[in-house]
């Protein structure tokens, strides 16, 4: 039996790469080693709003409560750099970041929901799993559900947890998305990788609202991706001019990653920017309407966050663009276009925004 499943996890990792993983690993379930941090880490709030994570408390670090008869954890990673990112796409991003009047959003968020890319694969490995072996038991997972996506895939030796906290790989930096399949079959497991930050620090020292408070620690309060994508309600005031023109996400800890480099493009079109979200300016998307957001956006993880948040976002990128955009005088227009915006949240926005511009 041992010797079929050695030949069953050589086979599920050649599938995995057959469906678009660029690697597939096996780990057991044991994640004691992740309480303790977890648990400082949701004592000092450093969850913020994302209630969730502390709702299932240290479930998330232990998989067989979650899903129960779990003993192997599958792991993959599917890199998303779009397919046409040439050499020098980490440069052009950050020359997007100092245009003001440029609407930055996140690479990974240009294309489909990765969410159902990663989904949908998954469960068409489970398939082939279950057409060799029979029934088994299984539950597919992408960055959903309490798991602690990076502790088990750095513990399958899909990489190592980067200092930001992302999972970095020298193969592929960290420009991938993460995924998993919990199953009852005892499975080898494979060993974890050394990590390789050294004293690298340039995450840390990058990061625009200082959010990675210290080697592995994010504050998600304080991050971008946070705060442009979780927190429902006002960004607080102190923190909007830290924001500059990132609407969605924030990709600065991993442009700066020196292991980025070796980021690796999709293998599939999936990932592939669409609508212009690689080259938008901020006045262009803050005129689209809530139909136009709707139905340019649909199948895109973004329209998770509504109309609303979108135009919220872009309200403080397009108040910060009040330091040195050449366009002003259009800005303004579109702010004033949406300052008696039903929205309460989008009028406080806007109010800021345009505060901005009238104090040069």
């Amino acid at each position: 039996m041992n010797d079929n499943l050695s030949a069953l996890a050589v086979t599920i990792k050649a599938w995995g790469r057959e469906l678009g993983f660029a690697d597939v690993r096996i780990t057991d379930v044991d994640l004691a080693h992740a309480e303790p941090g977890l648990k400082a880490w949701l004592d000092a709030g450093h969850h913020g709003e994302m209630d969730y994570m502390a709702a299932h408390g240290m479930k998330r670090a232990r998989p067989a409560e979650l899903v129960p008869g779990t003993v192997r954890v599958i792991t993959a990673r599917m890199d998303y750099l779009p397919r046409d990112a040439g050499d020098e796409w980490r440069a052009r991003e950050l020359k997007r970041i100092q245009d003001p009047s440029a609407a930055v959003i996140s690479v990974y968020a240009r294309g489909r929901d990765y969410h159902k890319v990663l989904r949908a694969r998954l469960q068409q490995l489970a398939e082939r799993i279950r057409n060799e072996v029979g029934d088994f038991g299984y539950r597919v997972f992408t960055d959903s559900a309490p798991v602690l996506e990076e502790e088990l895939a750095g513990k399958s030796g899909l990489g190592w947890r980067g200092k930001h906290t992302l999972l970095l790989t020298r193969e592929a930096g960290s420009m991938f998305f993460l995924g998993e399949l919990f199953t009852d079959l005892p499975l080898p497991v494979d060993e974890p990788v050394t990590a390789h930050c050294g004293q690298c620090r340039a995450c840390i020292d990058v990061c625009p609202t200082q959010a990675i408070v210290g080697p592995y620690r994010l504050d998600a309060r304080r991050c971008i991706s946070y705060l442009t994508i979780e927190l429902k309600g006002s960004i607080p005031v102190e923190l909007r001019p830290l924001i500059g023109n990132r609407v969605y996400g924030c990709d600065d800890c991993q442009l700066i990653c020196p292991w980025n480099k070796f980021a690796q493009r999709a293998v599939i079109p999936d990932f592939d920017a669409r609508n212009g979200l690689d080259s938008a300016s901020l006045v262009e998307l803050f005129a689209w309407s809530e139909d136009e957001f709707n139905r340019k956006l649909e199948g895109s993880p973004i329209r998770r966050i509504g109309h609303e948040r979108w135009l919220r976002n872009l309200a403080v990128g397009l108040g910060n663009a009040a330091h040195g955009a050449p366009d002003s005088e259009a800005i303004v227009a579109a702010l004033g276009a949406r300052a008696d915006h039903e929205s309460a949240l989008v009028r406080e926005h806007v109010a800021w925004a345009l505060a901005q511009h009238h104090k040069q």
